[in-house]
């Protein structure tokens, strides 16, 4: 079925908003972590939580998200995402839950209680991101896009939302505290609403519904529950296509480019945001909102370049461009240490900017550029593929990340 017939009226609208809610929830409780970073800065001060709590979750979603795209073919996508989602939602309840029950004290056990949190919470990532891009990646292009605009903005939310509490509250330790149980409650009602949209409302749009019927029809073993969920039989004597497929090793050395560019992107990314920034920038004149304000601007850039594509002017017509704009970003390394070194926080301010532009723009330019042209149950293996990447560049990134603090101590 082609897809531009298959996308349209107002459901695909429904589908499109809903796409972008889902990518808000995805991220939405790690960047209330990052976001609330000064007050763990306060609480936690000779723990690091700006870099071990970001490796832990990084790690953790990697390790899931690879385990899950080795046996991609045989786990149920629906299963995945509502679990996850689920245990998104027990764990953002926790967080707020063990500052209450340590008064804010900080210390050993409420430390390690959070970094077991977060730790859950890369968990879900894995489950949730492979599961949605994978589904995501043989339907419109526009709801991936969609979904990858919503992760950017829940950085962009996030970040807005802790410049109002912060503005709210006294820049003194209970007033940090403040905001950030704000925070996470908030992120726990999110993540209840996400859940009970992808169980009862995104399974029965009519758009989703045709693009799992044709999948399922081209051999993809993953959408039964979904369909099942929808009232949807699929009559396998009435195949369209062989359900031969490339393997996941065939996929790979097709897209090795791609690859590399999603794996590239976020060792560069990560290695700067958001340890880089919280720790090593030094002191200016905005004081206690100098981090708030340079991991805002970072997630406001983020969340416009992931749209960015949609600008024909500005969208990446070859794999080579998209190949050299990944490398070229590189030099944001000597750009971001000779600034902290030498500049003021406006320079910081318009790199951290210009970080994540570069960063929201070939995100989303790699994740729907690379399906194209393959069935739908290649497709859904290929953005597993690809989140695999994307999760380990983060990894290298985020443990790249300590070496800003050679020659400093601990």
């Amino acid at each position: 079925m082609d897809k531009l017939v298959i996308f349209q009226g107002k459901q695909s609208t429904v589908s499109y908003v809903i796409c972008m809610l889902f990518g808000l929830g995805l991220l939405f409780p790690w960047n209330s972590i990052v976001t609330v970073m000064d007050y763990y800065l306060v609480v936690f001060p000779a723990y690091h939580p700006s870099r071990v709590l970001t490796l832990i979750y990084q790690a953790s979603a990697f390790f899931t998200v690879a385990v899950l795209a080795y046996h991609e073919a045989r786990v149920d996508t629906r299963f995945r995402v509502l679990l996850g989602f689920s245990l998104y939602f027990v764990s953002s309840l926790m967080v707020p839950i063990i500052d209450l029950a340590s008064h804010g004290g900080g210390g050993l056990a409420p430390y390690t209680g959070l970094c077991a949190l977060c730790m859950l919470f890369g968990l879900c990532d894995g489950l949730v991101q492979g599961g949605l891009v994978g589904d995501l990646s043989y339907m419109h292009p526009h709801l991936l896009q969609s979904f990858s605009a919503g992760a950017g903005a829940s950085g962009a939310a996030t970040s807005g939302l802790r410049l109002v509490t912060k503005a709210c509250f006294a820049s003194t330790k209970g007033g940090l505290r403040k905001g950030a149980l704000v925070f996470f409650f908030l992120s726990t009602s999110f993540q209840l609403l996400c859940l009970l949209l992808y169980a009862v409302v995104f399974p029965k749009l009519e758009t989703i519904k045709n693009y799992r019927k044709a999948a399922a029809l081209e051999g993809a073993t993953t959408v039964g529950a979904d369909l099942a969920a929808a009232g949807i039989h699929v009559d396998k004597d009435a195949e369209e296509c062989p359900t031969t497929r490339l393997s996941n090793f065939q996929l790979l050395t097709q897209n090795l480019d791609y690859a590399f560019d999603a794996a590239a992107i976020f060792v560069l990314t990560l290695s700067i945001f958001p340890g880089f920034l919280a720790e090593d920038t030094g002191k200016h004149s905005l004081g206690s909102w100098y981090v708030v304000v340079l991991i805002a601007m970072y997630n406001f850039g983020d969340l416009t370049g992931r749209y960015l594509p949609l600008v024909p002017a500005l969208k990446l017509k070859s794999r080579t461009q998209m190949l050299v704009a990944v490398i070229a970003r590189y030099l944001f390394l000597p750009a971001f240490y000779l600034t902290a070194k030498f500049g003021d926080q406006g320079w910081m301010i318009m790199l951290c900017i210009l970080l994540g532009l570069s960063n929201g723009h070939l995100t989303t330019s790699v994740l729907v550029a690379a399906p194209n042209g393959y069935k739908k149950p290649e497709q859904n293996a290929l953005g597993n593929i690809l989140v695999v990447f994307i999760l380990a560049g983060v990894t290298v990134g985020v443990t790249l990340d300590w070496l800003w603090l050679i020659g400093k101590g601990w």
